[in-house]
């Protein structure tokens, strides 16, 4: 077997974040911006969730710690913290973040397995743009390791639709030949299915009533008496789920290029536990989706993996940020500060999942007790 290459094996952090251009002038600069930004990356992997915090968080190191940071002789004060983040190029902070993710994720990538990646934005609801409304951020996660992988900028007056193409471009450090993108209904584009297949990227993509006419042609498939091909059923914060898939091969009928295969989803749920002792009802939902992967390629229990995977990215990442880091009650609000905010809570979630961390919460707490703790992370000592 051949073995990976030693430096995917082990990117080096300090070297990624070189390759950020640093926007001040060189006169008076007593921080360099590599050790800012690893201060930043060590202080929001130990919970830090605004400028202040970072600075105080580099303030109480012990010396030792400093020293391993170079900060030892006068720490960057929360002015300058600020507007060193607040005025590099979020874009290619992103880019130099994803690279780095990337090259992480390349050595724990299962063999045999396909990668699967999930597109999905979000508004940082705390934050302004340049015409005063929020910044939307669109990412694609690794299903299997829930690692950022990359992230853009939703730009004013455009959606999502827009970024899709180059956030995939800021994937150079992955090959996409056979990997399976899963993304929502708004992505379900001519134009994306077509990008994806010049990648040699395959696709599972949602239909909801942004596409009328084929979600009419899709459910009007021979779904009624058609046994489930995969049933699961879960208890878990405090409501029972039962999910079913169906699968059928498109022959003829569905307007939509290179679409081999729809899928019918359907979840029923209800509260496991009631107080009145009266049984409660289900609530039933019926999602459906089409994928280019034909029955030879993916079978009815991977693709119910895939795309309960992709709505779990929601409680994975989006969850984490807004409750765990407080994102949407930031004050981080102009410049780039909110975007490469967001770029460092990315990097910490993927570093702290990637070392194992189940609980990015008690992951955060466990880091913040002990200075050391988020420079072995980021693998300085």
């Amino acid at each position: 077997m051949e073995l990976p290459d030693p430096g995917v094996l082990a990117p080096n952090l300090a070297d990624a974040l070189g390759e950020v251009i640093d926007p001040r002038h060189r006169r008076g600069v007593r921080h360099g911006l590599v050790v800012v930004l690893t201060a930043a990356v060590c202080a929001v992997a130990a919970g830090a969730r605004s400028f202040v915090a970072v600075a105080e968080w580099v303030t109480d190191l012990p010396a030792d710690v400093a020293a391993a940071l170079s900060v030892e002789h006068r720490c960057p004060s929360e002015s300058t913290i600020r507007r060193i983040l607040g005025q590099i190029d979020a874009d290619r902070f992103d880019a130099v973040i994803g690279g780095f993710v990337q090259r992480l994720c390349a050595s724990s990538a299962s063999v045999g397995r396909r990668r699967v990646l999930a597109l999905d934005g979000k508004t940082v609801r705390g934050s302004r743009g340049d015409h005063g409304t929020a910044r939307h951020l669109l990412a694609v996660i690794d299903q299997q390791t829930r690692a950022v992988l990359g992230q853009v900028e939703v730009r004013d007056k455009t959606n999502e639709i827009t970024a899709f193409a180059p956030l995939l471009d800021t994937l150079t450090g992955l090959d996409l030949t056979g990997v399976v993108i899963t993304a929502d209904a708004l992505h379900t584009q001519r134009e994306h299915v077509a990008d994806l297949r010049a990648r040699g990227a395959h696709w599972v993509l949602t239909v909801k009533g942004n596409q009328p006419r084929l979600r009419r042609q899709l459910a009007g498939l021979p779904w009624r008496g058609s046994e489930p091909d995969h049933r699961s059923v879960q208890t878990a914060h405090g409501r029972r789920e039962i999910r079913t898939i169906k699968v059928v091969t498109i022959a003829a009928g569905i307007e939509f290029p290179h679409a081999a295969q729809a899928l019918q989803i359907t979840r029923k749920t209800r509260p496991a536990n009631t107080r009145s002792g009266r049984r409660p009802r289900w609530r039933t939902e019926t999602v459906y989706a089409i994928t280019d992967l034909g029955p030879h390629q993916a079978r009815p229990d991977e693709l119910a993996a895939w795309i309960r995977g992709h709505w779990q990215i929601e409680n994975g990442l989006h969850w984490v940020r807004d409750v765990t880091f407080a994102e949407d009650l930031s004050t981080v609000r102009t410049g780039a500060g909110p975007q490469v905010m967001a770029s460092l809570r990315n990097l910490v979630i993927s570093l702290h999942r990637l070392a194992g961390a189940t609980n990015i919460a008690a992951a955060l707490r466990h880091h913040s007790r002990d200075a050391l703790r988020p420079l072995q992370l980021i693998k300085i000592i």
